[in-house]
């Protein structure tokens, strides 16, 4: 059994949840290191490069996903499915990422002792 599980399925922008659940994986990376997050639907949107947020009166925290390999957050997972959806493949993410199925996503999530759907 793994420890904590972050799922996100926002899209970075309209709404605070998507920063807010990011802040909190980095506050969680300093008390635990087995931690994995997970980019389910939407929330595969916050990984794109070139986000232009200022446009629509957003902050731009993209750059922020770097801090995961200085916090050693090394189990970061997207959704394949979500990204065929969504036209995106995986040189337009900004980090280096392990894509897999719905079906190896969610087997990979109930591995965890906490999850959290945020």
């Amino acid at each position: 059994m793994h420890g904590i599980a972050f799922i996100t399925r926002q899209a970075p922008h309209g709404s605070a949840a998507a920063r807010e659940t990011q802040d909190a994986i980095l506050a969680t990376s300093a008390l635990t290191e087995d931690l994995s997050v997970f980019f389910i639907g939407d929330g595969v949107f916050q990984l794109l490069k070139n986000q232009a947020p200022k446009q629509i009166g957003s902050r731009n925290f993209a750059a922020t996903f770097k801090l995961f390999d200085l916090y050693d957050i090394e189990n970061i997972y997207v959704c394949q499915d979500s990204l065929l959806e969504r036209g995106i493949d995986g040189t337009q993410l900004l980090i280096d990422v392990t894509c897999l199925s719905q079906v190896e996503m969610n087997a990979k999530i109930r591995m965890h002792a906490k999850i959290l759907n945020l």
